[in-house]
């Protein structure tokens, strides 16, 4: 990059705040997403006349098209420009929504939902490398990182409240047709608003054996998750899916070492601090998903909780995060160096995690619950928010859309690992515990309550893996994540040096 281009790139866009406001808005629709259609699920099954073992197919298109297609949609994000694939993703979005909303059967709902995937992984990766590319003084970038983090964090569990109402009192089909004004408003103003910075696109020709390896791979790996927590572990299918997974993975890795413009340099991934980013990260998902999915179903069929409610019982997660990644994250990031957040921010959250294993068939919601969401909530949003701004610190302007489509990879593998992975802990802790329990129980509700005390005992089993997962990720952090606070000293280079060298200035000076 020119001298001249440099200059001009770390000249700050006036409307960067307006911009902000939309590069939210759209975030907050994509992750609502991911948790909304499950409180409607059951009613669209019902509805849509869709079988037992089929209804997995309504998360699992999304999330196959998703997580296989985020670093392609990351490159076309650094080819056509981030600006134009952020308003294509919307639309594309919006659109399949719409089909979504309106489905009549079963293959036009999974259509839509694959639909959604698509635009997902061409919206998600522009959304975040915007951020990265027009945010680029230190504590400017910690102030839009710290809104970003909480949304990316919070979320999941505004989905919960807003699909609960939606289901409840409205109709399934609104959980479909609500992310239309959303994408709407969000295109609209990102199309006045946004202006993206000169010379940050990468206008080498597409690497299309990276393309295909990678989505090949990643969908792969995704279904092979899917389909052990179905199917179990040693199901031929699932077996043979992670095999495949990992031969197309690493031929993708040797593809990328020799090609001339591959579809994720390597640099990207083998700085230290951005692996110990990803890595972490996908760890703390792992026990999150599985959190999300336990509580809501601990809720709802233990405690007999409304979907509504269920909602609401997850509002302090939600305060949580915004606090700590708006006020810790934001207030200390430009202070300390970003491992002293995250690494402690991941221990906090274990210890809310840790409270959870105390979990009993009558639990209180207030003595229990409510401190370790809380404390959930504040370490994941301590920990998220510096994790989201440095994986994309450092890197050349040309690479910033695949570097943001890999934290939305991770998070993405993470989800779907940590849904099997934890699912198939606890299905196995209940059955354990049915089969030890069931003799002693005479009357009727004798065994009912026994069926509520497996469930339990499958859920703090699970959530015991969920703190040790956490523990991981805090130790990662703490031993990969070497930068200093921003503008004190340089992150880490890559291979690459020289190019990155000019990048970290802009971002921190």
């Amino acid at each position: 990059m020119s001298q001249a281009a440099v200059k001009a790139s770390s000249v700050p866009d006036s409307n960067r705040w307006k911009a902000l406001v939309f590069i939210a808005l759209a975030q907050l629709m994509v992750v609502l997403d991911a948790t909304i259609v499950n409180i409607a699920l059951p009613s669209a099954q019902q509805d849509l006349g869709i079988s037992d073992g089929n209804r997995q197919w309504v998360v699992t298109a999304y999330a196959l098209a998703f997580g296989g297609l985020l670093l392609f949609g990351g490159r076309i994000a650094d080819l056509w420009g981030r600006k134009r694939a952020f308003v294509v993703g919307l639309a594309g979005f919006a659109a399949a929504s719409a089909l979504g909303g309106a489905a009549t059967n079963e293959a036009m709902m999974f259509g839509a939902r694959a639909l959604q995937g698509v635009f997902g992984a061409l919206l998600a990766p522009a959304a975040l490398s915007l951020l990265a590319v027009m945010f680029t003084d230190a504590k400017e970038r910690a102030k839009a990182f710290g809104i970003y983090g909480a949304i990316a964090g919070a979320g999941g569990a505004v989905g919960l409240i807003l699909g609960g109402f939606l289901t409840e009192y409205l109709d399934w089909r609104w959980t479909f047709f609500v992310n239309i004004p959303f994408a709407v408003i969000a295109a609209a103003g990102a199309w006045f608003v946004i202006r993206e910075p000169e010379g940050g696109r990468n206008r080498n020709p597409l690497d299309i054996p990276g393309v295909l390896l990678s989505t090949l791979g990643l969908v792969a790996l995704v279904y092979g998750f899917t389909r052990a927590e179905s199917d179990g572990w040693g199901d031929a299918v699932t077996v043979g899916m992670f095999v495949a997974s990992a031969v197309l993975l690493l031929a993708f890795v040797v593809t990328e070492a020799k090609v001339k413009a591959p579809l994720l340099p390597l640099r990207v991934v083998t700085d230290r601090n951005r692996g110990g980013i990803y890595l972490s990260l996908g760890l703390a998902i792992i026990g999150m998903f599985g959190l999300f999915l336990f509580l809501t179903y601990y809720l709802q069929i233990v405690q007999g909780y409304s979907p509504v409610k269920t909602g609401f019982a997850f509002l302090p997660m939600i305060v949580g995060m915004i606090a700590g990644s708006t006020q810790i994250g934001t207030r200390l990031m430009t202070r300390v160096a970003p491992r002293l957040l995250m690494g402690p921010g991941f221990l906090v959250a274990a210890v809310g995690m840790l409270m959870l294993t105390q979990l009993e068939v009558d639990s209180s919601y207030a003595a229990l619950l409510l401190p370790a969401m809380l404390l959930l909530g504040l370490g994941m949003g301590t920990a998220f928010m510096p994790a989201m701004s440095l994986a994309t610190m450092g890197v050349k302007p040309q690479d910033s859309g695949v570097a943001s489509a890999m934290v939305n990879t991770s998070q993405q593998v993470g989800g779907a690992i940590g849904t099997a992975l934890l699912n198939t802990i606890a299905a196995s802790a209940t059955t354990t515990y049915i089969a030890d329990h069931i003799g002693g129980a005479a009357t009727r509700s004798q065994q009912q309550l026994v069926q509520l005390e497996g469930m339990v005992e499958g859920y703090t089993t699970a959530i015991w893996a969920a703190v040790g997962i956490l523990v991981a990720a805090a130790l990662i952090a703490f031993t990969f994540v070497n930068a200093g606070k921003p503008g004190s000293s340089p992150v880490a280079s890559s291979e690459d040096g020289a190019e990155e060298e000019l990048a970290v200035p802009v971002v921190a000076h």
